[in-house]
């Protein structure tokens, strides 16, 4: 960070601020910055990694220096070697890969902060993707939260205000848990009956009969990175369409269900055409960290979207101070929406992400630094995975410039409307109120359908065609 900032100011103050020069300028020491940053993560593996990775998926709130050189993190992190892939191999399973596989494709399909994934062919000729543990992982990421325990205590001490001690809890907590790739089977399964009815989800399946902790046997599903434009148009995917599911199955899991993937990073999430049917679907990988949320928690976070999609900036306030924000609400409401106050007064679903309003965010994040951090501290700590998991969502729907659509906030309030009745219902005993919800919630979710549909009809530009028509039929005389 020191050399980062030292190259920054030093480079860019003799120029003027603003200027072509500036811009330039800036352009390059970004990108310096932005290489010092991947190298410092590929060297030091593990836990850097996994942060390099999330700061690659921050299109909406970093350079473009910083995101497309971090990308790389997704899928193209260092690699074991073949013989430390044996290694692990025969320690967790007891035999030689080739008495395991037909074939064993040396080169990885992909390598991440944890452990990468290898395309093979079982001896019943069932093509499988093999995910390998690297060997040293587990050693080096209690190494690495000791030191990021050791710099939380340093920088608390120089700075005050910033409370970063969550940060290496939660390290504690999840790391653990995505080491365990029995445990990732497991949530793979449970998540995949749990959005069963989503016919455009593909969740692979698990082989337990050749699955450990360090190895997770898995079907082979091929794909594109979620944020590829140009694969979905070279496979004529629509963007918008995978767009609309994936905020469909985000909201049921974190409204309806409260078991969310909280790590849907480009490398995790990919795309393809179904090779049946032809239709778009989505495959979701890596099922090592999942959020569970309380009821509690669930049912407020529900409140609190609903007020934010219908501006009841009332609302907004009362169920943002349930869920820890305090006087820092206003914040609150920014950070999860990703959008300016402004635009949250106004009505998050009346109108689009702007430029400007992209560049104010980047601009003030700084500013709001400590705020932050207290903020951060004080929420639930089920908040800050969400908070995580939002960061990475709004990430690809800014590579696929599909932001803040007023389709996938109508969805999120179809969840929440069905979420808040299912408990309502659960928690009364009468035949009679139970109905009453029942219709309640059947004429708010009508509503929404209502208010979709108007949308959809002022997008088709109407009167234009009807204008357009008359014109055709009744050409004006010369």
């Amino acid at each position: 960070t020191a050399v980062i900032s030292y190259d920054y100011l030093t480079s860019l103050r003799s120029v003027p601020y603003g200027s072509e020069e500036y811009l330039a300028l800036r352009s390059k020491v970004h990108l310096r910055s932005a290489r010092r940053l991947c190298e410092l993560c590929c060297a030091n593996r593990g836990t850097f990694i996994k942060v390099g990775q999330h700061l690659g998926a921050l299109d909406y709130l970093l350079p473009e220096e910083y995101t497309s050189t971090l990308k790389v993190l997704h899928s193209q992190a260092p690699q074991s070697s073949m013989q430390e892939v044996r290694q692990v191999i025969r320690e967790d399973l007891g035999k030689e890969i080739h008495d395991l596989f037909m074939s064993f494709d040396d080169t990885p399909l992909g390598a991440a902060s944890l452990a990468q994934v290898h395309k093979a062919v079982l001896h019943d000729g069932r093509t499988v993707a093999v995910k390998v543990q690297h060997p040293k992982v587990q050693a080096q990421s209690s190494k690495d939260i000791l030191l990021m325990e050791v710099l939380v205590l340093a920088v608390k001490q120089l700075f005050p205000d910033f409370e970063f001690m969550w940060l290496v809890d939660e390290a504690k907590k999840n790391l653990p848990l995505e080491l365990d790739f029995l445990n990732e089977g497991r949530n793979a399964e449970k998540v995949a009956q749990m959005l069963k009815h989503f016919d455009f989800l593909k969740v692979p399946q698990i082989y337990w009969e050749l699955s450990t902790k360090r190895v997770l046997l898995m079907e082979f599903v091929d794909g594109g990175q979620v944020n590829d434009r140009d694969y979905m148009e070279r496979n004529k995917i629509d963007v918008n369409e995978i767009s609309r599911h994936l905020g469909k199955m985000y909201s049921e899991m974190i409204f309806v269900n409260g078991f969310v993937h909280c790590d849907p990073h480009p490398g995790n999430v990919l795309v393809r055409k179904h090779p049946g049917t032809g239709k778009a679907e989505i495959i979701l990988l890596d099922h090592g960290l999942y959020q569970v949320l309380t009821e509690e928690f669930r049912l407020d976070y529900c409140h609190l979207w609903q007020s934010l999609i219908w501006t009841d900036m009332k609302r907004v306030e009362e169920y943002s101070q349930r869920l820890g924000a305090g006087d820092l609400y206003p914040l609150f409401a920014c950070m999860l929406t990703a959008r300016s106050w402004d635009s949250v007064n106004r009505g998050i679903s009346q109108a689009p992400v702007t430029a400007t309003e992209d560049a104010e965010i980047r601009n003030n994040a700084a500013n709001y630094l400590p705020q932050i951090s207290q903020l951060l501290n004080h929420v639930p700590r089920q908040m800050l995975l969400i908070f995580k998991t939002n960061d990475l969502l709004r990430g690809i729907e800014a590579a696929l410039g599909t932001r803040a659509s007023a389709s996938s906030f109508l969805n999120m309030s179809r969840c929440c409307i069905r979420a808040l009745a299912e408990h309502k219902k659960k928690n009364t005993c009468s035949f009679f109120r139970r109905t009453q919800i029942s219709f309640g919630e059947a004429f708010s979710l009508w509503q929404i359908s209502l208010h979709e549909l108007m949308l959809r009809v002022k997008g088709l530009k109407l009167p234009s065609w009807a204008m357009a028509l008359l014109c055709w039929l009744f050409p004006a005389p010369h």
